[in-house]
């Protein structure tokens, strides 16, 4: 008997001393509100990720590092505030914005004996001028110009997504509002456009949002999500149990065009997003079952998380529905004020990460990649993810966050620092997007009279209560720890 537990006991180190597989799970404009675990007053449920916050760790002071898609998603994969390169969002055929001499986190496990995948929304750009016609131009006037079908040899491999940055698979649709409305399998577009999508339809909330330009025929935007979670359980189905992987899945929901597939409309009570949130957590749960139905889910690390706060449709639905997508928080996508860019987080990892906890420590998505590293034992090269810290003992339970600083920020105009308890916006204001009057009225916010913006989170979680005009001192200390950030590089 005391040789079968000794057993027992060896299988279990060897199990989590070997290297573990590793799962992002990446939602598009799901606000911090929006996970049911977090929000007890949510309209939303999310049966699956709330269980996975129950089974592993949910982090409540968790942030992107923009308020936009693009931004966040080359922060997360190179461990670098994406502001010190650019600021807005890769519009459709523009050109890649990842750093060829920078090592990706698929780059850096894929060097580590790691299978990798990309499955879902890219949005860093590829290398359209290599498949472009001589001679093709836009077509069309202002923002509605697009480019004819014909304008791109389809037939060509396209240089620049997924396979350019370490990922040995990518399948996926790219964005899934802009052109070319199409699937991606690995460097090649393989349902060639031959239609132009020029026209809208009706969604379950919120605005059409689809660009014109290059669409297979019969494109079916409810069809996306649904071929992507297939696709994902498809390839967990494919690993081995003696090679480890990682899968970094980036969905394209809960962003609009908010279309939830039929067996999900009226399964919330907030409204069309509701719904697709609601699908969105039935991919997650999707997603775990595959897991465990190959007998992955014992060693596979499983992180959650968002790349911004909820689009400014959150607004109306708190109105009439009274659901928060952003929670408590103030602001939406595109704000520096908190509900831009905190966001959901959950790490799971059986035996490793504890069960059941709820962890208040500062973490930016940043962090991913130091993390991971230290994790696989990799050493990072001076020249990559300067801004990434290793918060492995965070995770684990084990110690305090090893940052106290973070900056924010979506446009050229505006950056706020994070440091302990105090928020500075270096701007007139931390909104972007546009606030409903009855909003701010309904809910005690008043019009910023000063040159920018001081609040005290631990005081003041929601942002009411500026005190940049009657704490120079404080605005004086944290406008200097912001600069030397931007100049010289993270504080430590």
């Amino acid at each position: 008997m005391l040789r079968f537990f000794s057993t027992l006991l060896l299988l279990g180190a060897t199990l989590h001393a070997a290297q573990p597989n590793i799962v992002i799970l990446y939602a598009d404009d799901m606000g911090y509100g929006d996970l049911g675990i977090q929000n007890p007053q949510s309209k939303i449920p999310t049966p699956n990720l709330d269980q996975l916050a129950r089974s592993g760790m949910r982090f409540t002071d968790a942030h992107s590092s923009s308020g936009i898609c693009t931004p966040s998603r080359y922060a997360l994969l190179e461990g670098r505030y994406h502001w010190r390169k650019f600021h807005s969002i890769v519009n459709a055929f523009d050109q890649p914005v990842m750093d060829a001499e920078k090592l990706t986190v698929a780059e850096m496990l894929k060097a580590k004996g790691y299978r990798t995948a990309c499955i879902g929304k890219w949005h860093l750009g590829w290398d359209w001028e290599s498949i472009k016609k001589p001679g093709a131009e836009l077509q069309g006037e202002g923002k509605k110009k697009f480019f004819a079908p014909d304008a791109f040899d389809w037939s060509k491999p396209i240089s620049g997504g997924p396979l350019s940055h370490g990922f040995d698979y990518y399948f996926g649709d790219d964005v899934p509002n802009f052109p070319p409305y199409a699937w991606f399998e690995n460097d090649r577009v393989i349902t060639t456009p031959t239609v132009e999508l020029n026209t809208t339809a009706p969604t379950a909330e919120g605005s059409w949002e689809a660009r014109p330009g290059p669409s297979a025929k019969d494109w079916d935007f409810w069809a996306v999500m649904p071929t992507l979670t297939t696709k994902a359980e498809e390839w967990i189905g494919k690993q081995k149990q003696d090679k480890p992987f990682f899968l970094y899945f980036p969905f394209t929901s809960p962003h609009a065009p908010i279309v939830p597939a039929k067996e999900f409309v009226g399964k919330s009570g907030a409204n069309g997003y509701g719904d697709f949130v609601v699908q969105t957590d039935d991919t997650v749960g999707r997603v775990l079952a595959a897991l465990e139905k190959h007998g992955f889910a014992d060693n596979t690390l499983i992180i959650f998380s968002a790349d911004n706060g909820p689009e400014h449709y959150a607004y109306e639905r708190v109105k009439n529905f009274e659901h928060r997508s952003m929670g408590q928080l103030r602001g939406v996508k595109r704000d520096i004020w908190e509900g831009g860019h905190r966001v959901p987080l959950v790490v799971k990892w059986p035996g490793v990460v504890p069960a059941g906890k709820v962890n208040d420590g500062l973490i930016s998505q940043v962090d991913i990649f130091a993390t991971l590293a230290a994790l696989v034992g990799s050493d990072i090269p001076a020249s990559s993810a300067e801004d990434s810290y290793n918060q492995l003992n965070l995770i684990k339970g084990e110690g305090p966050s090893a940052r106290d600083t973070v900056v924010h920020n979506t446009n050229p105009n505006g950056y706020a620092l994070r440091h302990g308890d105090w928020v500075l916006i270096e701007a007139k204001t931390g909104g972007v997007s546009k606030v409903p009057a009855w909003f701010d009225a309904a809910n005690g916010y008043s019009k910023n009279t000063q040159p920018g913006e001081l609040y005290n989170l631990k005081e003041d979680f929601s942002q009411k209560h500026n005190r940049y005009a009657d704490m120079p001192d404080k605005v004086a200390e944290l406008t200097a720890m912001l600069a030397k950030v931007r100049t010289k590089g993270q504080v430590r």
